[in-house]
């Protein structure tokens, strides 16, 4: 009996010391890293910047996939599905993580039940830009353009649920105008009318609207922060004119449920690291994001946090998907 019991105790030493070594290591070999959103948005834009920094501190590779639909849900979906031995990770987004619960009657994930929440990546405003058709300089002058002309102008978004669609059923709210909502699959084929004039304005993550902005392609009239983003101070806040108005969206990584704690821990301090990086900073704030990581009991608090305080948001518009 003693000899079983040592040799257990030994072959559970050696697990241990295999399964320390393995998660110390952590990543062995290429990781996934799945994007929710199509390539040139964004999101996408700030989480190849975060997966190039993760494979100079590694010396490991990491590919982004992107899985893009159903405002995020896709691909968040196969995050949800993926093996929980931390070699494919992704983006966990505002829309899908805190906006779907209440905007979507049926999902196919449980945000509670499947997923590891490792650390928070960035936060980052909405810009309005409106194309430069469109014949109003500020946001009193948008404000009243719409309310002379109900219904007849169009907003675009990255898809039915992203802070980009909520930012402007808020706006259509707060300011009691009424316009038409042209939900697309990602922020870059939003982009690519708005350009060419089939839709007159979007509510977008900052790096592209204010890239197009300062490059005269559109006009920017108003971030949806509580007050002026760094990256564009010559930009009034919409709360400027409309106060209380404040919408901000966020990037996580994110994992499927069941993941071992350690690996979790070891990716959210490389993580840490990597958002810590000078350039890392100044490639995100060149893009509008601020660095914002968290631990992964916060993120997962913050996230529940943040569904509460969309859900009244999202009730009032009436906006709903089924």
């Amino acid at each position: 009996m003693q000899t079983r019991r040592a040799a257990l105790g030994m072959g559970a030493a050696l697990g241990m010391t295999a399964g320390a070594r393995a998660q110390g290591a952590w990543p062995q070999g290429s990781t996934r890293f799945i994007g929710i959103f199509p390539p040139g948005g964004g999101t996408d834009i700030l989480s190849r910047i975060w997966c190039q920094k993760m494979g100079e501190i590694t010396q490991q590779s990491f590919v982004v996939e992107n899985r893009a639909g159903s405002a995020g849900n896709v691909g968040t979906e196969a995050i949800a599905r993926a093996a929980p031995d931390g070699r494919t990770i992704g983006l966990g987004s505002v829309a899908p993580l805190a906006i779907a619960p209440t905007l979507y009657s049926r999902l196919p994930f449980d945000v509670t039940r499947d997923f590891t929440y490792i650390a928070g990546l960035w936060q980052l405003p909405n810009m309005l830009v409106v194309h430069n058709d469109v014949p109003a300089r500020t946001v009193p002058e948008l404000i009243a353009l719409l309310k002379a002309n109900p219904g007849r102008y169009t907003f675009a978004s990255s898809g039915s649920g992203t802070t980009v669609h909520l930012s402007g059923e808020m706006f259509k709210v707060m300011a009691g105008v009424d316009m038409l909502h042209v939900p697309y699959r990602g922020g870059a084929p939003a982009h690519i009318d708005l350009l060419a004039g089939r839709v007159h304005m979007i509510f977008d993550n900052i790096p592209q609207a204010l890239a197009e902005a300062r490059e005269g392609k559109v006009r920017a009239l108003a971030v949806t922060g509580a007050r002026r983003s760094p990256q564009a101070p010559d930009i009034p806040a919409m709360a400027e004119f409309i106060p209380g108005f404040e919408i901000t969206s966020w990037g996580s990584v994110i994992g499927p449920a069941g993941m071992a704690p350690a690996v979790v821990d070891r990716i959210s301090q490389l993580a840490k690291r990597a958002l810590e990086l000078p350039e890392t900073i100044r490639l995100f704030e060149d893009n509008g994001a601020t660095p914002w990581w968290t631990s992964p009991e916060n993120l997962a608090a913050f996230r529940v946090a943040n569904e509460a305080a969309f859900a009244p948001l999202i009730r009032a518009s009436g906006a709903k998907v089924d």
